[in-house]
């Protein structure tokens, strides 16, 4: 059983139980008459709502206005859906607050789609906003209707239509409740045409506190039984060690314990990667000595991640034989696919703040001290060997994309957010980069292409003291690369580091490896893309050799808008290292 405790932890109560109305100067009256697009927003703003993300669309206009008239929330207009909810994603992701993107009708909820599906898949709250057909042309199959909360609840923690004006406000609230408590997740609200223009009459807006159980004490003196037991025990940190804060606390404890340290794939930033208990992340693209250490782990303690397919390598780890420690935040993703000797329902900070202080009461003795820190010694100067970029093997002519990570690794300015799209390339920065700070990297979990440029927006807002650099394939930034546009109109500068080998390299890359013979649909065509990228307001470089990029960066680093370098990378140039 875990106990329930209270969190001082900042962030996890969104305070504004008052919401001031900077338009006509006076506070709200409950009871006082508004309209229900203004209700929806009050219970936005008291979930600590301050963007929203869109393509304008006529069902949801009420809520515009509302927003409009409520500047608290910045209303972010992209040239496509997709756009919109990766933005979101990426804001929410920052934060830790959730976000708000907005379509309308079928067409626009299912642009939205991908952005929602990625939020799901990590962990972010969000807030999907869906407007709706009226309801009085219900059930005729009216312009762009299909029943929203049916497509929208396989894809949500909760996708309710709200059945009448006099509930917008009630319902917003519950599903910012949602979106924040316990594994943070995205919702959709699908609103009826009509209601937000409906009068309504204004209701109370309380708090929201994010619910962090502690960990049974029981579960604590297990654990650390179970890690001191071991002889070559390893800790999995994931995004929910970052998004409960507790980055210096596991530091901490693998300081203590002296056990190296592996995160989760696509979470490098969970733990400062120049540690020397750091052994990288897990999953694809990670160099082979990774995998290696953890089927030597005779335990694994997971602290505040899911056992996902690629952290996992296709859930080959933990292995069978090996002691499994789990605690996360959700117990719905506890034991993940093998089960766990101890399953410890906790907040991340919680736990590794109670694993700290039973293993400060009653240090390690010396002599296993001494033999980790030997091993751990032997593990990282290996992980470092395969983690040094050198010049790849790119024919001549083409840019290569290990020299740009050497340059990349030393000219990457201090707390930069790195945003990752899906995409073959990504395993070079992945492979070769260091992150040290939580919350500068950003790559979807889903794999979804074009999140990168879009993703790069929501990172500026949220970040706005912060350089931003965004990693995106010739294929990804074709998908949303118009939101260019979008980041110049708001004043949200990023570099785009576009790797163009005109085919869609993933897949390539698996066909040379299970189809020699054949090259099927992966072919694409080339595009100017620096030329593309001025046309939209941006700054476009193109690089056409290794020694072009230090130079071209840095002129990208110092625009005071969007930039784009577009770097012509070796079609044949597909796998980092070795590796398929």
């Amino acid at each position: 059983m875990s106990k329930q405790r209270p969190s001082t932890k900042p962030g996890l109560r969104i305070d504004s139980a008052t919401v001031q109305h900077p338009v006509d100067g006076r506070g709200p009256t409950s009871g006082e008459s508004i309209s229900g697009g203004r209700a929806l927003v009050e219970s936005l703003m008291a979930a600590g709502v301050t963007n929203a993300f869109c393509v304008p669309g006529e069902s949801f206009m009420g809520v515009l206005q509302a927003m409009h008239a409520e500047p608290t929330i910045r209303v972010v207009t992209a040239r496509h859906e997709a756009g919109a909810a990766f933005m979101a994603v990426a804001y929410g992701r920052l934060t830790g607050r959730p976000a708000v993107c907005m379509g309308t009708r079928m067409v626009g909820a299912a642009n939205l789609s991908i952005g929602i599906h990625t939020a799901y898949q990590d962990s972010v709250p969000l807030m999907a906003i869906l407007g709706q057909s009226p309801t009085e042309f219900r059930h005729r199959e009216a312009f762009q209707e299909v029943e929203l909360d049916s497509v929208f609840a396989p894809l949500t923690k909760w996708a309710p239509e709200i059945p009448a004006p006099e509930r917008l406000g009630e319902i917003a609230h519950k599903a910012a409740r949602i979106a924040v408590s316990g594994r943070p997740g995205p919702v959709a609200l699908v609103l009826r045409e009509e209601m937000s223009q409906a009068a309504v009459r204004r209701a109370p807006v309380r708090d929201i506190v994010r619910p962090a159980p502690g960990p049974d004490p029981g579960d604590v003196a297990g654990a650390l039984q179970a890690l001191r037991s071991a002889r070559r025990p390893i800790l999995l940190l994931g995004g929910g060690v970052t998004a409960a804060g507790a980055n210096a606390l596991a530091v901490r404890f693998a300081e203590a314990e002296q056990v190296p340290v592996v995160t989760a794939w696509r979470r490098p930033d969970a733990f400062p990667n120049d540690h020397p208990l750091y052994l990288g992340w897990s999953g694809l693209r990670s160099p082979t000595n990774v995998l290696a250490r953890i089927r030597e782990a005779d335990t694994v303690m997971a602290i505040g991640t899911r056992l996902s397919e690629f952290t996992t390598y296709r859930y080959a780890i933990p292995t069978p034989g090996s002691r499994f420690i789990h605690a996360d935040l959700s117990a719905e993703v506890l034991g993940g696919h093998l089960g766990a000797h101890i399953a410890c329902q906790s907040d991340a900070r919680h736990f590794l703040d109670a694993m700290v202080a039973a293993s400060e009461q009653h240090p390690l003795d010396g002599a296993t001290l001494d033999r980790r820190r030997r091993l751990n010694a032997e593990d990282r100067a290996d992980w470092e060997r395969q983690t040094t970029p050198t010049r790849g093997r790119a024919r001549s002519g083409y840019v290569d994309q290990q020299a740009v990570t050497g340059h990349l690794r030393r000219m990457l300015p201090e707390g930069a957010i790195t945003v990752t799209d899906g995409g073959n390339f990504a395993g070079w920065p992945a492979r070769f980069l260091r992150w040290n700070e939580p919350g500068t990297f950003l790559g979807p979990t889903s794999g979804a292409m074009g999140y990168a440029v879009p993703a790069a927006i929501g990172a500026k807002l949220a970040r706005p003291d912060r350089p931003v650099v965004a990693f995106v394939g010739d294929g990804g930034f074709m998908m949303t690369g118009m939101e260019l546009e979008t980041a110049v109109r708001e004043r949200t500068p990023f570099v785009a580091l576009v790797y163009d080998n005109q085919q869609f390299g993933t897949i390539k890359m698996h066909q040379v490896h299970d189809y020699p013979s054949e090259s099927v649909g992966t072919t694409l065509g080339p595009v100017d893309v620096a030329g593309l990228a001025r046309s939209l307001g941006a700054v476009g470089i193109a690089v056409r050799d290794d020694a072009e990029f230090p130079a071209a960066f840095t002129e990208a680093l110092a625009a005071e808008r969007p930039a784009v370098l577009h770097l012509r990378v070796d079609p044949e140039q597909l796998y980092v290292g070795d590796e398929p």
